[in-house]
């Protein structure tokens, strides 16, 4: 067996792989300790499923209205041991982790109440759920207000700015972890409970909601651990473990919960109602392998961030800086490096590596958008992904990978490809 044969077989010079290969020497540590995180939450998520007496009956498929399905209900039992929380509600019709967000927060927000983000502008998807774009059904035209404090310089809260912001009509307060298309650091689990603790102390009654997408399993704590009243996101991100189809999650105090599933089905039926459809061991067997798929995909962040740092492009998180999410950012400068890039993590995809991504006006978002996901599961970004506004400063956005050795390769394909056109230049000993 020759690994370097393999590889210049699939398309990658001896160049970048000699690069690449003192880039992964280098990483042995912070592989480890990777490692030793996924070894504590793979017994976390264990010892969850056997404390729910968790049984083969469990995955049997219900169909229309979903009564007494027993296999969904301990499913969120499951989850609510995971995350430490009294309530979860995880389904395959909350569609997107946007879609669990709404239902999160339109299932606990009222007429005359106001939401606050601490943290800036939200996620691109969201400006249109909350009104900051119009849109028909936001929350702005049900009567709930937005006020937002954008963060300090240096990324981090702006706590005397959070302090002069809540008010008597401040009633939740929507955290968001990962940076999404913004180029600041994610926040910690560390972090985000002293925030909390903070706000908490201004206005006890305040309901805390943390947007976990991207987060789930990369620290052995969540921010349902340290006070948050909800956390949300997708299955088809990280507690999915690439095998659920499709659904949503949101974990948290159980009168919140109550509400959003109330919002989610309607007045009266709330939780009751939901069918499974043959999905539920899907679920159960995403979330047993998610502490080691984040696992891989963390490395291949890790990996990624070295290797384009050396390069000297603008990383975030740095390469040696600790994660608190899977996503990396890499500043390209240009819309072609960024085109480059998606068109790398296309060509070492197992799905459609043949097509070849370009920038389209994608609904949601303000810019074109181009995305390289040749997945098993539409729009997974748990699987080896990459997306990027075509806009200043022209960034990129990766992320996923089942396992470690499809991001390595799908980190070497885009390095490839910008090496051929010219885009980046490697070290002369290569």
């Amino acid at each position: 067996m020759n690994l370097d044969h393999m590889y210049e077989s699939m398309g990658i010079s001896p160049r970048v792989l000699g690069f690449a290969k003192d880039i992964e020497t280098g990483l042995k540590d912070r592989f480890e300790a990777i490692d030793g995180r996924a070894e504590y939450n793979q017994l976390k998520v264990v010892k969850a499923m056997q404390d729910n007496r968790v049984s083969d009956i469990h995955f049997a498929a219900t169909t229309g209205y979903g009564y007494n399905d027993l296999g969904r209900d301990t499913l969120e039992q499951v989850f609510a041991g995971v995350f430490g929380t009294e309530s979860a509600l995880v389904r395959p019709q909350l569609i997107s982790g946007t879609h669990a967000l709404h239902i999160a927060l339109s299932g606990n927000l009222r007429p005359g109440d106001e939401l606050l983000s601490p943290n800036g502008k939200p996620y691109d998807t969201l400006e249109e759920v909350i009104g900051i774009r119009e849109s028909t059904g936001s929350l702005k035209e049900y009567g709930v207000s937005y006020r937002q404090v954008d963060l300090k310089e240096d990324g981090t809260f702006d706590f005397a700015g959070i302090e002069k912001a809540i008010h008597e009509k401040t009633k939740l307060m929507t955290i968001q972890r990962s940076k999404g298309y913004a180029a600041r650091p994610t926040f910690s689990v560390e972090q985000i409970g002293e925030l909390i603790a903070f706000a908490k102390k201004i206005k006890p009654d305040l309901i805390c909601m943390v947007d976990n997408c991207y987060g789930e399993f990369v620290e052995t704590i969540e921010p349902s651990e340290v006070g948050a009243d909800m956390v949300v996101g997708s299955l088809i991100k990280n507690p999915g473990g690439g095998l659920a189809p499709i659904g949503g999650y949101i974990a948290g105090r159980r009168d919140c919960i109550d509400r959003a599933s109330f919002r989610l089905s309607a007045p009266g039926l709330g939780r009751e109602v939901g069918a499974s459809l043959g999905l539920n061991q899907s679920f159960y067997q995403g979330l047993f392998l998610s502490p080691t798929v984040v696992a891989g995909a963390l490395k291949g962040a890790v990996f990624a961030a070295n290797l384009y740092e050396r390069l000297g492009f603008l990383v975030v998180p740095g390469g040696r800086e600790e994660r608190h999410d899977i996503i990396q950012s890499i500043t390209f400068g240009s819309p072609e490096g960024v085109i480059a890039f998606c068109q790398g993590i296309q060509a070492a995809a197992p799905v459609d590596s043949f097509v070849t991504p370009e920038p389209w006006d994608m609904p949601g978002y303000d810019a074109p958008v181009i995305m390289a996901a040749g997945a098993f599961v539409q729009g997974s970004s748990i699987e080896l992904s990459a997306d990027a506004p075509i806009k200043p400063p022209y960034a990129v956005y990766f992320q996923g990978g089942l396992t470690w050795y499809h991001a390595k390769l799908g980190i070497l394909m885009s390095l490839q490809k910008l090496w051929e056109k010219g885009l980046c230049s490697l070290p002369d000993q290569y």
